[in-house]
Formats: structure tokens, C-alpha cells, sequence
């Protein structure tokens, strides 16, 4: 098993919604990090060297074992986060199809390829090629604890890096069975290993002059505290950090299907998910019928840790003062809660809560809320939507809800986000070639798709004279070479271009 277990000092893992201890596991110190690199460095050269075919092959039959394991995966999910069984599955579900894609899909994207080296250079065979890292440490979150960390995890290990992953101190136990999946089909070298413990576990990690790059998925506090450590030895780092992702519906939406969408994008996995829905803007001739239908949907919705709860407990405690304190400063500011209220905070659980007439200025619309609560507001128009929807620090997703195409295609680039769904929620996610990521203080860097491949590599220019042509890089360049460079350069060049 690729865990590393110098320490003697362990931690509990806690079901959230019973209090009951999961698992104990180690907390990594510093040497117990640094080992683990020092691995990774000797596992990144035998991977490197294995070649497309061969890490291909074995990433697919990592895929298979976690296939063959998702109900295991998927009920360990259910005891660290509380979240239902089938959202669980759900997410391992999407990691498996992640996976598949990076390894099927990284030599094609990632591998040599012939540059066109244009007329001055026309004397150069030219190649460019995506080369990997070598070293790439995962800092993972706790509220998708293997889909989001996989998309670090599986792109890395498909471009030919070695990982190291520290979970969150929530979830450890996922990031342990992940590990020992990949150590039973890849037994040779550990080309992805889990470190266990708390925040000086992952500061080791970020701080290590031996890690080639940091993924981190977290809040933009904590990313900030990361980037600062990974400042001392200038190592890059890709962050994807929280979001006050927004919703638009027009007046001609389909309003079942938007109110469907957006309840579950702000209610499920008890909204604690970065690119949930947190803020709806409705077009003023829907807004009466959308908010209706919207709230009878929200009061069916029950939380608790049995099949039939529409979603688990707050997975953080911490995080159950925030979502009061938001709750109640919106209600304090003349806000009105048509489903729920403060009362909705019933440790470890918070029930549905929906906000209408909330300031803007409000923390529930300012600040990430990271609960299951929503504000709805009324618009007059898609472009007071837009506007409004833009006023964050934040830009990592949004979702459009419209009948006109064009309308709706509009308003999707408009937003600042760095992915955005026409009538549906996050479908983004699930579509393996697009890019994760986002803006401002929602991060940057990207996971996912090609982008997501090329972001743990280096590229890598190659040219190779084909045959001796007039030089103009050497001492004993002529005045009469010069001149017919100067004339071409001004005849392919120098013309004047019309509308």
C-alpha cells in the first residue's frame, strides 16, 4: 500500500452524521512526506520511461479495479462525507470516465507533432512535444474527495508524472483505498501514493523542493497559504477554489426544468459543492411561476443519512456557522425566506432554505455559503442578469436557462465564469474533454480535457535543419543577403490590407 507510515501519531476519520470513527490513520510528518517524494521521483522516471502504450494499459485497468470497486469506493464516500450512497456512486462514476479519458486520450494530445516552421524558417523540421514534470503533489477536498482530486491524479499520471496525493483530513480513507487500488495493478513502482494527516502534511508537500507542481482544490484562503509555500522553491501550482456560481433564467425557460436543475445544483451534497448554484436571477415575467415551482420542489427535500434522504449532514462543522450567519444577516437585512429559515440549522444537518428579496450587498450573496440555501432575485431583463450574476470576486461556473439558442449562447460568454451550461446544471463536469477551472478568486490553471493534460507537462520545441539555406545568424552574413531578406520580409509583409 502506497501510504506512507513513519508516524506513530494517528487521527480519526469521522462519519459526519453520526460522530462514529471511520477509520484511524497516520499523521504524515515531514520526513514521512519527504519519502514519499523521494519515491515518487525514482516511480516518475520508470513511468516516464514505460512510454504511451504501456501507461495507457495500466491506467485502464486502474479504471477497471475502481469499476469493479465502486460500490466499496462508493460506500466509504457515504461514511466520511455522509452523502447519499447513490451520490456517492455518482461521483466515482465520473472519476472512472475521467480516468479513461486522460489515458486514452494523452499521446494524442500530448505527444510529438510537426510544426508548419513558416518561409523564414522554411530550412527547419520543427516538433513540439508535451514532456512530464515529473513530481506532481494533489492537495485534495473533501466534498468530492475521488471525482475532483482525480482530475488532477489521472491527467498527471496520463501525461507520465508521478503523484503524490494528500486527501483531506476528512476523507483520508478514500484517498488510502484509491492508492492500493493502484498499488494491486501497478505493483512495481508507486507512481501514486496517499499521505495521510492534517494542514502540516500538505504544507510539507507544497513546500518540498522536489515536488515539480501543486494541484490544489480549497478555499482561496487556504490557496493563498499554498501558493506562499510554493513561492519559495517557484514551483507552479494549479488551483481550483470555491465559487458563488450563478443561475439565469429567462422568460421563456422551460421553468420546470430550471427549477429542477437549479434546486438540485444548490441542494445536493447539502450544496457543499464549488460550483453549486448559490444565486438565481430571473427574468421579471417568469420570476412569480419559477419561484413557485422552486419552492414546492424545495420543501420535499429531506436531509439525513439513510437511502431515502435527498441529501447528508454539513460534512465541515465549522462550516454550519457560516451558513447561519448567512442565513440570518440576509433575514436581518429585509430578506425573506420562503422555505426554511434560521431554524434550518439543525447540527450536523441544515434544511432547505430559500431566500428572495436579499440585498445584494448581503453575505449570502457576497460570500460563499457552502450550504444548502439559495437566493432568488427578480431582473428585469437578461442584462441586468448578466451584470449582477458578474458582481463577485468568484468565476468559476454559471448556467443560462432559456427557449432562444442564440440568446442563451450569449449569455453564457458574458459570464464570468470559466465554464458555463445552457439548460442544465454543471453538464461540464461530466463531459471528460472540457476544461475545469476558473477565474479571480475561483482559481486558475485547468483540470480536465486537453488543457487539463498539457497542465502537468512542459512543452517542448524541437527544430532539426533539413538542408543548408541562406544564414543570417552568423558573422559572415552579407549586406546582398540582408537586402533580399528586407525585400521579401516587405513584399509578404509590408502590403496594406482592406476592409
Amino acid at each position: 500500500m502506497s501510504v506512507a507510515t513513519e508516524s506513530a501519531e494517528t487521527f480519526a476519520s469521522l462519519n459526519p452524521a453520526t460522530g462514529e470513527v471511520v477509520a484511524e490513520h497516520p499523521v504524515q510528518d515531514g520526513a514521512a512526506v519527504a519519502a514519499a517524494i523521494e519515491r515518487a521521483r525514482e516511480a516518475a522516471e520508470w513511468w516516464r520511461a514505460l512510454g504511451w502504450k504501456e501507461r495507457r494499459l495500466r491506467l485502464l485497468n486502474v479504471k477497471g479495479s475502481l469499476a469493479r470497486n465502486l460500490n466499496r469506493m462508493a460506500e466509504l464516500i457515504h461514511q466520511e462525507t455522509g452523502k447519499p450512497v447513490q451520490d456517492a456512486q455518482l461521483e466515482t462514476i465520473m472519476a472512472i470516465t475521467h480516468l479513461d479519458w486522460a489515458a486514452r486520450n494523452a499521446q494524442k494530445v500530448l505527444g510529438p507533432r510537426s510544426v508548419y516552421p513558416g518561409l523564414m524558417a522554411v530550412n527547419q523540421k520543427c516538433v513540439l512535444e508535451y514532456q512530464p514534470l515529473g513530481v506532481v503533489g494533489v492537495i485534495g477536498p473533501w466534498n468530492y474527495p475521488i471525482f475532483t482530486p482525480m482530475g488532477s491524479i489521472g491527467y498527471a499520471l496520463a501525461a507520465g508524472n508521478a503523484v503524490v496525493f494528500k486527501p483531506s483530513e476528512f476523507t483520508p480513507g478514500v484517498g488510502v483505498f484509491l492508492a492500493e487500488l493502484f498499488d494491486a495493478v501497478i505493483p512495481e513502482h508507486p507512481v501514486l501514493q496517499t499521505v495521510t494527516g492534517l494542514g502540516a502534511t500538505g504544507a510539507a508537500l507544497a513546500s518540498s523542493p522536489h515536488v515539480d507542481k501543486i494541484a490544489f482544490t480549497g478555499s482561496a484562503r487556504t490557496a493563498k497559504r499554498v501558493m506562499a509555500a510554493c513561492a519559495e522553491n517557484l514551483t507552479p501550482i494549479v488551483a481550483e477554489c470555491g465559487g458563488k456560481d450563478a443561475c439565469i433564467v429567462d422568460s421563456d425557460a422551460d421553468l420546470d426544468a430550471a427549477a429542477d436543475a437549479a434546486l438540485w445544483g444548490a441542494m445536493s451534497n447539502a450544496g457543499q459543492t464549488c460550483i453549486g448554484v448559490e444565486r438565481i436571477y430571473v427574468v421579471d415575467e417568469a420570476y412569480d411561476k419559477f419561484l413557485g415551482k422552486l419552492t414546492e420542489k424545495a420543501k420535499d427535500l429531506r436531509p439525513g443519512f439513510d437511502r431515502e434522504a435527498a441529501y447528508g449532514p454539513i460534512t465541515m462543522p465549522s462550516q454550519l456557522d457560516i451558513i447561519e450567519r448567512h442565513i440570518k444577516d440576509a433575514l436581518d437585512k429585509g430578506g425573506k425566506a420562503v422555505v426554511g429559515g434560521a431554524e434550518s440549522v439543525r447540527k450536523p444537518y441544515v434544511e432547505p432554505v430559500v431566500l428572495t428579496n436579499v440585498p445584494d450587498d448581503s453575505s449570502a450573496v457576497c460570500e460563499e455559503t457552502f450550504g444548502p440555501t439559495i437566493t432568488v432575485h427578480r431582473v428585469k431583463d437578461l442584462d441586468e442578469a448578466v451584470d449582477k450574476a458578474n458582481r463577485t470576486s468568484y468565476g468559476l461556473a454559471g448556467t443560462i436557462f432559456s427557449g432562444d439558442k442564440s440568446r442563451a449562447l450569449d449569455v453564457a460568454r458574458r459570464m464570468r465564469s470559466g465554464m458555463t451550461s445552457i439548460n442544465a446544471f454543471a453538464a461540464f463536469a461530466q463531459v471528460a474533454a472540457l476544461p475545469f477551472g476558473g477565474v479571480g478568486e475561483s482559481g486558475f490553471g485547468r483540470i480536465h480535457g486537453a488543457d487539463g493534460l498539457r497542465e502537468f507537462t512542459r512543452p517542448k520545441a524541437i527544430t532539426r535543419q533539413r538542408f543548408a539555406t541562406m544564414n543570417l545568424t552568423t558573422f559572415a552574413r552579407t549586406e546582398k543577403e540582408m537586402a533580399r531578406v528586407l525585400g521579401l520580409i516587405n513584399m509578404i509583409h509590408g502590403r496594406r490590407y482592406k476592409r
